[in-house]
């Protein structure tokens, strides 16, 4: 019976993944000493699992291998290596270039080293200058607009806070404000007799006292006035 044909694509479970990878890590390593044996040939193999560990194979030393396909006449590893590193300078040269050209245009922002400039280009750097204190004259009178707003809000809620204040106090006085009048001082009570002149507490008191008593006459007592301030 014919086995099933495996569709080589990664394979999601963990558990299966490190396995399959031992088992054909073991075949790969004892194919490659078969060939060397069987051949005679110089076969080397470096094998790195998914968690960084290395797996190795060389028919004679690894090293001597490695060298011998350093010096082959078809290897291209050194002009690789030369290509990188041409790439890797010509790319620090243009963005020292890059760096330079950006440091002198922002001297020339400043107003510095404006000399050897044409006409055209002067006015290419007035126009960014305007544009750009445009749009900083814009941002600040946006945010001014902006505190300006909130010192508003703040400014009618103390006035609520204030309102609501007054009102406490006005509740406080009127809940608090009607006292007892002991004194006659206090509410300045005039006293008079029927002859119209002017008595003294301490002799209203008296009077009314001994009228009250029962030995004057009531129509003595009727003829005691208050007048009130």
């Amino acid at each position: 019976m014919a086995r099933e044909k495996i569709k080589i694509r990664r394979i999601d479970n963990i558990t299966a993944r490190q396995v399959t990878f031992s088992k054909r890590r073991r075949g790969l390593l004892k194919k490659a000493e078969e060939l060397a044996v069987l051949c005679d040939a110089d076969v080397a193999v470096v094998i790195f699992s998914a968690t960084g560990k290395m797996f190795e194979y060389s028919s004679s030393s690894m090293k001597e291998l490695l060298g011998k396909y350093k010096l082959h006449p078809n290897n291209n590893v050194e002009k690789v290596g030369e290509s990188l590193n041409l790439q890797e300078s010509e790319e620090l040269s243009r963005m020292g270039k890059e760096l330079l050209d950006k440091d002198l245009e922002l001297s020339q922002l400043r107003g510095e080293d404006l000399h050897g400039l044409t006409l055209e280009e002067l006015e290419r750097l007035e126009t960014l200058l305007e544009g750009g204190l445009s749009h900083v004259l814009r941002t600040k009178d946006e945010q001014i607009a902006n505190q300006i707003t909130s010192l508003q809000q703040k400014g009618f809620q103390l006035m609520e806070e204030n309102n609501l204040l007054k009102q406490q106090m006005m509740t406080l006085t009127s809940s608090n404000g009607k006292r007892p009048w002991s004194t006659a001082a206090e509410l300045d009570i005039s006293v008079t007799n029927p002859d119209d002149q002017v008595l003294s507490t301490d002799s209203v008191t008296t009077h009314v006292c001994s009228c009250n008593g029962g030995s004057p006459p009531e129509d003595d007592c009727s003829d005691t006035a208050l007048k009130l301030a």
